[in-house]
């Protein structure tokens, strides 16, 4: 049976938090961001490979959170396009064969996001080849109507995970490479190169990116709080 990938990105840094190290690695709630983010994937019954992209001088820290987890560690490249390209080759065997045929990316530093959100994107990324969770503005009435549309320019926050077929998703980052693209997000590299249209599913207040030190607290009290 086919199964989906996971993939955790974690290249980041810690300068917007005013910390000197990456801030995934900080801790939240007794445990590091980048552990809550893991462990949504880890948890998921359909999907059956787990891989963290992330910085080689991070060594240190990662060997840490991933002891005792079924994950695969792979080191990133310059951008977070390259670095998504690395996760994508790691997994390229297991796409081309069909044991894996959807994969979901995930920044590391969104550490709130549920198990609820991560099978809808799933889903919808296996019905209709792409799926992005976004945040509509407040004044549109489809803004919790639960449906699955089309992306528009009335989005004004794009989440994560984001949902792509696993062998169209290999194939247009391979030809970006080879061309030279470089998109602004996963999907634009999907819409320039594949017919897929990309749907977005609505996101989640609380699936908030660890950006600024604010955020620190907002997420661990939302984690404190379940």
């Amino acid at each position: 049976m086919t199964q989906a990938a996971g993939v955790v990105l974690a290249g980041g840094s810690g300068t917007r938090v005013g910390r000197d190290i990456n801030k995934v690695y900080l801790p939240i709630a007794g445990r590091p961001i980048l552990a809550w983010s893991l462990e949504a994937f880890a948890a998921h019954p359909d999907i059956s490979a787990l891989v963290l992209v992330t910085r080689p001088q991070d060594v240190e820290h990662v060997e840490k959170i991933v002891d005792g987890m079924d994950v695969d560690v792979v080191p990133g490249g310059d951008t977070r396009q390259g670095s998504e390209l690395a996760a994508l080759r790691h997994l390229a065997d297991r796409i081309t064969s069909g044991e894996i045929d959807t994969v979901l990316i995930h920044d590391g530093a969104r550490p709130l996001v549920s198990a609820d959100l991560v099978a809808q994107v799933l889903r919808a990324a296996r019905r209709y080849g792409g799926a992005i969770p976004g945040l509509p503005s407040e004044d549109l009435a489809l803004a919790t109507d639960g449906h699955v549309t089309p992306i528009s320019e009335e989005l004004v926050a794009v989440q994560t995970p984001q949902g792509f077929l696993a062998a169209p998703l290999l194939a247009a980052y391979e030809q970006a490479a080879e061309e030279g693209f470089v998109g602004t997000d996963t999907a634009s590299c999907i819409e320039r190169f594949t017919d897929i249209q990309v749907r977005w599913v609505p996101g989640e207040q609380r699936n908030l990116k660890v950006t600024f030190a604010h955020d620190l607290v907002v997420a661990e009290r939302f984690l404190e709080s379940r």
